[in-house]
C-alpha cells in the first residue's frame, strides 16, 4: 500500500477567482491571531495556572471542587495543569518555542497525574494524553533541529505512558469498550473509586482513543494501548446496523445493545468517524479506510440532505430523529476535504458560513430553517477547522474572508479583559464565565495556518496529522513496529470492494470544471439561509364557552374568585418553594354544571398560559462599558414584561450603577440624590418586582438591576424568566428593570467595588466593542426563546400553574424554566399556573412521563411539551417495533 502523506496537498487545478489577499493583508491577519493567542494564554499563565482553565470574567482560575459543579462538564477537569498540557504544540506552531521549551519545563515539574479524582477517559485521552503526545512530538523535531530542547530525555512521553496505564483500567469490560468515568489514582474498581457503576457511553468516546493510544504504543514500543483501542473500534464496527450501516449514539458497553438509536455526524458520533479516516491516514492500515467508507456511504445515503446534515434512526434511516443540527458537526466538512469529497464540503461549509454571519457564531444548535435552538457557544474551533481545510483544498481567498470573520467577531463580542469568554447566548452577545483549554488548543491552530505562508511554519504540516484535539501526530508513526497481539476483525470479501477506496484523494480537475464552481454551489444555500425566518403562527383565539370565572380574571388573593373556584372543584395550594397550585376534581363541585366550568376554567387557563409563552421576550443584555471593560462583559439578564421595551430602543438605556437604599427597593428609596440619573441596583426580594420599578422611578432613576438574594444562582446553571407585573396596570412604569442571577450580580457588585464608577448598558442585546461596523438587527436573533405551550384535558385530568398571588394578568411562566411534564416552575414574584396530572392517577406512572429539557433556548414556535412528549412515546414505540423486526 502507498503510503498517505499527501492528502492535504491538492495540488492541479485549484480553483482562484474573486479578489486575491494580498501577502500584506494575510500577514496582517496572522500576526493579530498571534496577538490574540498571547491574550488568552498569558491572561491563564498569570490568573489561572495551575488550575485546568481560566475563567475570563472573574480573572481567577477554574478549580474542580472550588466552584460550582457544572455537571458532566467537569469531567475533563483533573486538576492536571489541562489548558497549559493542551497548548504545549500550539506555542511551537506558533513560532513560541522559547515559551514551549518553560511550559514544558513546568509540565514536568507541577503537574501531577496521581490525583484521587473522577475524569471523563475520552476528555482525558484527547486533550491530555494529546497533549502530551503532541508536545512530545514537537520537542522530538525541535532536538533534531539542532536548536532548543537539547536537554529533552523523552521526559513527556513517560508522562503520557503513565497516563496512559492510569486510563487502561477503563477499558476492563467484556465488550472492549471503555468505561466513559475513572479515578486516576484507584481506577474503576472498588468504593474508593466513586465510579465503575456507569453501563453506558457515547460511541465517539468509546471510538475516539486509536490515535493516541496506538501513538503511545508506537512510539513506546509497547502495543497493550493500541491492542485495546483497536478492540473497541472492532466491538463498535461489529454493532453497527447491518441494514443502514449506521452506529447509534449512545451504547452499554456490557451488552453491545445501543441505548439510544439515532445516528449523525455531530455530538455523540462526530470523532468515531474522524477516526476511522484518520487512523487510516496515521497507521497505514486498510481496514479503518474499508469501515470509513462503508459508514460514509451510508451518511451521504441517509444523513446527509445538502446542505444539511440531520440525524436518522438507525434501523429506520429514512425517518428522521430531530429537526435541529448541533455545532458539532461543523467539522465534517473538513473530513470529506480528507474524504476527497469536496462539493458536499463546500455546500455544508457554506451554510454554516452564513448561519454564523447571522448569529456571529454558530449556536450550540440551530433549526433546519436556520434559527436558535440552543443559544450558547463555547468558543468551539469545529467551523475554523473546516474553513482551513477547504482553503487548503481550494485555495479559494474566500475562505480567507471567513477566517477574517471568525477574527473579528471574536475580537468584538468574545474578547474581555482576562481572555475570551464564552458566548452564553449569541443572540444577546452575553457570556459565560467559561474559556475551555481546547479554544488555545485548536481555534488559534487553525487560524494561524489558514493566513501564513509556507515560510511562516517552523515545520511542515504535511508531515502530521491533526488529532480530533488538534495535536499533532507524525506521520512517521506508520512506519513504526507494531507487534499488537489482538487481531482486527478482517472485512468480509463482500465488504470489501473496490469501491471502497472511491474518492480517496480529491479529484480537483473532476471537482473544478471551471473558477465559478464553488460560487456556483454556494449562491442557492447562501439565499436559502437568508429567507428562512418565518414568523410564528398567530395565537389562534380559545372556543366560544366560557365559565363564569374568566382565567385571564383571576386573582388568587381574591376570596371571591378563590370561592368560585371551590364551587367548580378547583383548589389552591400554596407549596413550598413560593409557587401556588390550582387542582380540580370534578367530584368535589357542587354540581354537574359547576364541575363542566372547572374544567372549561383549567383549559382556558392553560390556553391563557400558551398564548402568553408565544409572546415571552428574549432575555436581554448587560453591558458593562466603562473602563476597563469597555463592553467587553455581557450579562444575560432577564426581561420584565413592564416598562421600557429595550427591543424597541436603537441605543438602549445607558448609565453609572449605583446601589439603591434600601437595597430591596420594597419602600421610598432613601439616597436619591444617589440614584437619580443613575441605574440602581436593588436586591430581589420582599415585595413585588414593579413597586420596585416604581420607587426607584420616583427617585430619578434612569433604570433597574434586580439581583437574585439566593446565593449560588447563575445563569450557567438555572434558566433565565421574565418579571411579571404586580396585577394592576404598570403603564406608569417607564423605566427599564432587569434581572441577574446571584452569580452575573456579583460581577457587577465586584466592578464596582474595584471601581466606584461602573457604566453600564442595558439592551436586547450587546452593541459592537469597539469596532466601527454596522451591526445587521436580525429578527431571528431576537425571536427566540423557550416556550412552553399546553393543549386543553380531559375532565380526569387536574391543571396547576405557578401564579403571582396578586397578579391576575401575570400567568405568563418564567422565561425558559420548564420541566418536562409540562410544569412551568418560576419564582416568587411571577407565579403562573402549572398544568398536572390527576390526583387519582397512580404517582409512579406520573413520573415515567417526565423528561429532561436540555439546557438552553429553542423558537418561540417550537413544539408544546405535550406534543414534545407524545413524539418521544411515539419514536419509543418506533424503537421497539423496529427491535422486534430486525428479531
Amino acid at each position: 500500500m502507498q503510503p498517505v502523506l499527501g492528502l492535504l496537498m491538492l495540488l492541479g487545478a485549484l480553483c482562484h477567482f474573486g479578489d486575491a489577499m494580498s501577502r500584506e493583508e494575510k500577514q496582517k491577519l496572522r500576526n493579530q491571531v498571534v496577538e490574540m493567542f498571547d491574550h488568552a494564554y498569558q491572561n491563564y499563565m498569570d490568573h489561572a495556572y495551575p488550575a485546568d482553565e481560566l475563567m475570563p470574567l472573574t480573572c481567577r482560575g477554574r478549580v474542580r471542587g472550588l466552584e460550582p459543579s457544572r455537571g458532566d462538564l467537569d469531567d475533563a477537569l483533573g486538576k492536571f495543569s489541562l489548558t497549559l498540557i493542551d497548548t504545549l504544540d500550539t506555542l511551537v506552531l506558533l513560532n513560541k518555542t522559547t515559551e514551549f521549551e518553560a511550559a514544558v519545563r513546568r509540565v514536568l515539574s507541577d503537574v501531577r497525574l496521581d490525583n484521587d479524582i473522577v475524569v471523563s477517559v475520552f476528555e482525558t485521552n484527547i486533550r491530555v494524553l494529546g497533549g502530551l503526545l503532541g508536545g512530545h512530538s514537537m520537542a522530538v523535531m525541535l532536538k533534531e533541529g539542532g536548536g532548543q530542547m537539547q536537554w529533552y530525555q523523552d521526559e513527556l512521553l513517560h508522562m503520557a505512558k503513565d497516563l496512559g496505564l492510569r486510563l487502561l483500567p477503563a477499558f476492563n469490560t467484556s465488550s472492549g469498550l471503555p468505561y466513559p468515568r475513572i479515578n486516576l489514582k484507584h481506577g474503576v474498581r472498588g468504593p474508593e473509586t466513586r465510579t465503575g457503576t456507569e453501563t453506558d457511553t457515547c460511541t465517539a468516546c468509546a471510538g475516539t482513543m486509536i490515535l493516541e493510544f496506538a501513538a503511545l504504543s508506537r512510539f513506546t514500543g509497547d502495543p497493550v494501548f493500541e491492542d485495546h483501542a483497536r478492540r473497541a473500534l472492532d466491538f463498535l464496527w461489529e454493532k453497527r446496523q447491518r441494514h443502514s450501516n449506521l452506529v447509534g449514539t449512545t451504547i452499554n458497553i456490557h451488552s453491545g445493545e445501543w441505548v439510544r438509536r439515532d445516528s449523525g455526524v455531530g455530538a455523540g458520533i462526530d470523532s468515531y468517524y474522524e477516526y476511522l479516516l484518520k487512523a487510516y491516514i496515521l497507521l497505514g492500515d486498510d481496514l479503518f479506510l474499508q469501515r470509513f467508507n462503508i459508514h460514509y456511504a451510508s451518511i451521504m445515503k441517509y444523513i446527509s440532505q445538502p446542505p444539511l446534515l440531520l440525524d436518522v434512526h438507525i434501523h429506520k434511516p429514512l425517518l428522521p430523529a430531530r429537526t435541529w443540527m448541533d455545532s458539532l458537526l461543523a467539522f465534517f466538512p473538513g473530513l470529506q476535504v480528507l474524504k476527497g469529497d469536496i462539493r458536499p464540503a463546500i455546500e455544508t461549509h457554506e451554510m454554516l458560513y452564513q448561519v454564523t454571519k447571522k448569529h456571529n457564531f454558530l449556536p450550540e444548535a440551530f433549526t433546519t430553517d436556520f434559527r436558535v435552538h440552543w443559544a450558547q457557544h463555547p468558543l468551539r474551533p469545529e467551523f475554523a477547522e473546516s474553513t482551513y481545510f477547504l482553503y487548503k483544498a481550494t485555495g479559494d481567498p474566500y475562505y480567507l474572508e471567513a477566517g477574517r470573520t471568525i477574527l473579528e467577531n471574536l475580537n468584538r463580542f468574545a474578547r474581555v479583559p482576562c481572555g475570551f469568554a464564552a458566548m452564553k447566548d449569541v443572540r444577546t452577545g452575553s457570556h459565560e464565565d467559561r474559556m475551555d483549554s481546547f479554544f488555545l488548543a485548536e481555534m488559534f491552530k487553525y487560524l494561524f495556518l489558514l493566513f501564513a505562508e509556507a515560510e511562516d511554519i517552523p515545520f511542515d504540516v504535511e508531515d502530521y496529522v491533526f488529532t480530533t484535539e488538534a495535536h499533532l501526530l507524525p506521520l512517521s508513526l506508520s512506519t513504526a513496529p507494531n507487534s499488537s497481539s489482538i487481531p482486527s476483525n478482517r472485512m468480509s470479501e463482500e465488504e470489501l470492494d473496490d469501491s471502497n477506496f472511491d474518492w480517496t484523494c480529491p479529484n480537483t480537475r473532476l471537482m473544478f470544471p471551471d473558477p465559478a464552481f464553488p460560487r456556483s454551489l454556494r449562491e442557492p444555500i447562501r439565499s436559502a439561509v437568508d429567507k428562512s425566518c418565518p414568523r410564528p403562527a398567530p395565537y389562534r383565539e380559545p372556543g366560544m364557552g366560557r365559565p363564569p370565572l374568566r382565567a385571564q380574571d383571576f386573582m388568587a388573593n381574591n376570596p371571591e374568585h378563590l370561592e368560585l373556584l371551590r364551587r367548580m372543584g378547583v383548589s389552591l395550594i400554596h407549596l413550598k418553594d413560593g409557587r401556588v397550585q390550582l387542582i380540580q376534581h370534578a367530584t368535589q363541585a357542587v354540581s354537574a354544571v359547576a364541575a363542566e366550568d372547572g374544567v372549561r376554567f383549567m383549559q382556558e387557563m392553560m390556553e391563557l398560559s400558551s398564548q402568553q409563552q408565544k409572546e415571552q421576550l428574549p432575555p436581554r443584555a448587560i453591558q458593562i462599558v466603562s473602563h476597563p471593560f469597555f463592553g467587553r462583559v455581557v450579562l444575560t439578564a432577564g426581561p420584565a414584561q413592564f416598562g421600557t421595551d429595550l427591543s424597541k430602543s436603537s441605543t438602549g438605556v445607558r448609565g453609572f450603577v449605583t446601589v439603591a437604599e434600601p437595597y430591596s427597593g420594597c419602600t421610598e428609596i432613601t439616597n436619591v440624590e444617589y440614584v437619580q440619573g443613575h441605574i440602581a441596583l436593588l436586591q430581589r426580594g420582599q415585595c413585588m418586582f414593579a413597586e420596585k420599578a416604581r420607587n426607584i422611578q420616583k427617585a430619578g432613576a434612569i433604570g433597574g438591576i434586580v439581583i437574585d438574594d439566593n446565593e449560588g444562582s447563575s445563569s450557567d446553571t438555572a434558566p433565565l424568566f421574565q418579571m411579571a407585573g404586580d396585577g394592576r396596570s404598570t403603564d406608569d412604569v417607564t423605566v427599564p428593570l432587569l434581572f441577574l442571577f446571584h452569580k452575573e450580580g456579583n460581577i457587577l457588585l465586584e466592578a464596582l467595588k474595584e471601581y466606584r464608577e461602573v457604566e453600564v448598558l442595558l439592551s436586547d442585546k450587546a452593541r459592537d466593542r469597539g469596532v466601527n461596523v454596522q451591526e445587521e438587527e436580525e429578527d431571528c436573533q431576537t425571536e427566540a426563546t423557550t416556550p412552553t405551550s399546553f393543549e386543553p384535558v380531559s375532565q380526569s385530568q387536574m391543571s396547576t400553574e405557578e401564579l403571582e398571588e396578586s397578579s391576575p394578568e401575570e400567568v405568563t411562566p418564567a422565561q425558559e424554566e420548564v420541566s418536562s411534564a409540562g410544569e412551568v416552575r418560576t419564582e416568587e414574584e411571577n407565579r403562573a399556573i402549572e398544568p398536572q396530572v390527576d390526583a387519582a392517577q397512580p404517582q409512579e406512572e406520573r413520573d415515567s412521563e417526565k423528561t429532561e429539557e436540555p439546557q438552553g433556548d429553542t423558537d418561540s414556535d417550537s413544539h408544546s411539551v405535550d406534543e414534545l412528549l407524545a413524539d418521544w412515546r411515539e419514536d419509543l414505540e418506533a424503537f421497539k417495533q423496529m427491535e422486534k423486526d430486525e428479531l
